[in-house]
């Protein structure tokens, strides 16, 4: 049984764990992010490292998924948001700290990896994952291999632009997708909504606090499940976006099945159906040609670090 390490590198927290060749996650280690301190979470990945280490010494390599830009060999990250990495020679620097080889890839990338492999993406060679969290992540599986680009940075989706001259975004430019269909959207449609209606949205401010600002998104979800029609209109605006996204992604890669995964996809079928709705009517040459699948993520969080984890591996994993 081959084991390798993913390591998921966040702003946050930086979560590990030793994962065997059927995708199975033997034991998980966390840690705060030292995020401000490239040298710091260096260690800190080390460290997490060699405890699994430690305990599973027939461990061959480490995969280390992180958000931001990675490079076409897997080695250095060029531009992490959430990290103080800038050009940074992560794979170097971990090797020389843990003795073993390491890769490193995006988030989303390795996300969808594990989706693909291991997940609701088992036996599609054509698949694009969307996470919905705060922002909009992604990745892409075309011919049974992970799609990077020429300068490994592709599928960056969330920040294709779809409304000019639209809201603000982190990227620096406005109108991203992810200003519109993201659980931060769903955030912005509750309390513009809360703000101008607020007959309309009494629940929502119930469970927010009584302000517009004291909503958040799990208030939202727990008010459409409980049948509230300001909270279920929220989240048809952010599906019908969302939809609206899926079918221009089709238009150009053509996938078998989008995988939707991030926090916000635990409202399940509160979103996923009226997404299906929208990218259904959205979609170039409906009624002419096959639909892909639009499916819920399996593996939750642990995904990223199953993905890492496979794409670790030597020789290199395939579909």
């Amino acid at each position: 049984m081959a084991l390798t390490i993913g390591v998921d590198v966040g702003g946050t927290k930086v979560a590990a764990g030793v994962v065997d060749d059927r995708g199975t996650i033997l034991e998980k280690v966390r840690r705060p992010t030292p995020s401000t301190n490239p040298k710091e979470t260096a260690e800190v990945i080390a460290e997490v490292v060699e405890l699994l280490k430690g305990k599973y010494a027939d461990v061959t390599a480490v995969g280390l998924g992180t958000a931001g830009f990675v490079d076409e060999t897997r080695s250095t990250v060029l531009f992490a948001p959430n990290l103080a990495w800038r050009d940074e020679p992560i794979k170097k620097k971990v090797e020389s700290l843990v003795g073993l080889p390491v890769v490193v890839e995006n988030d989303g990338n390795a996300t969808a990896w594990g989706e693909a492999r291991f997940g609701a993406g088992r036996g599609e060679d054509h698949l694009v994952l969307i996470t919905l969290g705060t922002g909009i992540g992604g990745g892409v599986v075309l011919n049974g291999e992970l799609y990077r680009g020429r300068f490994g940075i592709g599928a960056e989706v969330g920040h294709f632009r779809v409304v000019p001259d639209g809201r603000r975004c982190g990227c620096g430019n406005r109108g991203c997708w992810e200003q519109y269909a993201s659980g931060n959207a769903l955030v912005h449609e509750a309390r513009d909504l809360a703000r101008v209606a607020p007959a309309m949205a009494g629940r929502l401010l119930e469970l927010g606090g009584g302000t517009p600002g004291g909503i958040r998104g799990p208030e939202v979800t727990q008010a459409a499940r409980e049948g509230d029609p300001a909270a279920l209109e929220c989240f048809r605006t952010v599906a019908q976006w969302a939809g609206q996204g899926l079918a221009d992604l089709s238009a150009v890669l053509d996938p078998g099945a989008f995988i939707i995964g991030g926090g916000l996809s635990d409202a399940g079928d509160l979103l996923l159906d009226p997404i299906r709705v929208s990218f259904g009517e959205a979609l170039t040459g409906r009624g002419h040609r096959p639909l892909p699948d639009v499916r819920i993520a399996e593996l939750g969080s642990a995904a990223g670090i199953v993905g890492a984890a496979d794409l670790a591996r030597v020789p290199a994993p395939t579909l």
